[in-house]
């Protein structure tokens, strides 16, 4: 059963159940075709990605031994910031995603990748691939939406804390790493309580984010700085710049895919009774791409394909451009709207959500219940401020 938030238009109105289900074995067809053509290409490009992403590294690293130096801190700086979101996007979040478990290497395998990030992997992955992926756009499950920090849709309360939300969004993009760690620790729920504080999982998830956050400090802002010797203060601006870069980048890509106009959210009951289908249908609406060429896509992690990421999350990410078509002709042949735009419009109009959902609702009403029919298969409640 997938139940929509409240909206004064159904945009499934006209899907039939066997629509949907018709929708999910199409679906299924494309993703079963990428599994079995699946091979040598795709694994010569993650690996020529990683690669790349190494050298750009190392080389961006020896450049910043000199960052005394302002066109070697500005090269080093720029080619390091572009590292750091390759390896977070493009590698890190498709490998851990098992994109590439098919190939049986141990180097780029899910299960033993650790990625350049203040999150570790294993909580990462349970948050993202487990929480996030099943309860897509979920209020109140999905967690991704608005973090757990914002409010994300006109039927949730509104309180004058909410004033500032454009406000923490911001300072969660600076330091976006540290925002999913704390954010993967649910650290509002376990904090919340003094059984739950000493809980001793969570004391061992705490534990294990201090170790990593402690990697990651002594790597950039310790041992390469002095490894620059006079430049070392110059090198530990180098680092927290290209940090910042990445987490700003990374914070960005991510609000597109699930915050602008046009993305849709759901009510808890969503996944009561949902079938594949159903499931596929909610991925659906309730994700946004952005356009761009191939370079947008990879600096993205292909996550600039976001629609065909949440449908097929296991499928090798330089995939997803190829069957992105087949995904908009379903989209068009059954009469649903295929979110997608350029970065600038996607950011302006996720932003524009935050601070319009930081004010209280123009008409009480908004949030009131409306009488509607029964869409012909699937249960729908709809709100009258759209979303």
């Amino acid at each position: 059963m997938t139940t929509l938030q409240r909206k004064s238009v159904n945009p499934i109105a006209h899907l039939t159940a066997a629509d949907v289900e018709a929708i999910g074995r199409e679906l299924d067809a494309i993703r079963d075709e990428v599994i079995a053509s699946r091979g040598a290409r795709d694994a010569a490009y993650i690996r020529k990605v990683i690669s790349v992403q190494r050298r750009l590294e190392l080389g961006s690293r020896a450049v910043l031994l000199f960052s005394l130096f302002p066109p070697a801190w500005l090269a080093g700086t720029a080619g390091l910031a572009i590292a750091k979101i390759l390896e977070n996007m493009e590698i890190g979040h498709n490998v851990m995603h098992g994109q590439w478990d098919w190939m049986q290497d141990p180097k780029i395998h899910s299960t033993r990748w650790e990625w350049d990030n203040a999150s570790p992997a294993s909580q990462w992955k349970h948050s993202h691939n487990e929480l996030h992926h099943t309860y897509t756009n979920v209020v109140g499950r999905d967690n991704d939406l608005g973090y757990g920090i914002m409010r994300v849709d006109e039927s949730q309360k509104w309180h004058p804390l909410y004033l500032a939300q454009p406000l923490w969004n911001f300072v969660n993009a600076c330091f976006f790493e540290y925002g999913i760690a704390a954010y993967d620790l649910e650290l509002g729920r376990n904090l919340a309580t003094r059984k739950r504080r000493r809980a001793p999982a969570f004391r061992a998830a705490v534990k294990e984010v201090r170790r990593k956050i402690g990697k990651q400090v002594l790597k950039d802002y310790i041992v390469h700085p002095l490894l620059s010797g006079p430049s070392f203060l110059h090198t530990i601006a180098a680092n927290f710049t290209a940090n910042l870069i990445r987490n700003l980048w990374t914070h960005s890509v991510i609000m597109c895919g699930h915050f602008p106009k046009g993305v849709e959210t759901f009510e808890r009951t969503s996944i009561e009774g949902e079938t594949r289908g159903e499931w596929y249908l909610r991925q659906m609406l309730g994700s946004a791409n952005i356009s761009g060429g191939r370079l947008m896509h990879i600096m993205t992690g292909n996550l600039s394909h976001q629609i065909e990421h949440h449908l097929f999350p296991d499928l090798p990410s330089n995939r997803y451009a190829e069957v992105a078509p087949k995904v908009r002709d379903l989209f068009e042949r059954y009469g649903l709207s295929y979110t997608s735009g350029p970065l600038p419009k996607q950011v302006a109009s996720a932003w524009a959500k935050v601070f319009r959902l930081a004010l209280p609702n123009r008409d009480d009403s908004a949030t009131a219940p409306l009488a509607a029919p029964e869409p012909r298969g699937l249960a729908t409640r709809w709100q009258r401020t759209p979303v």
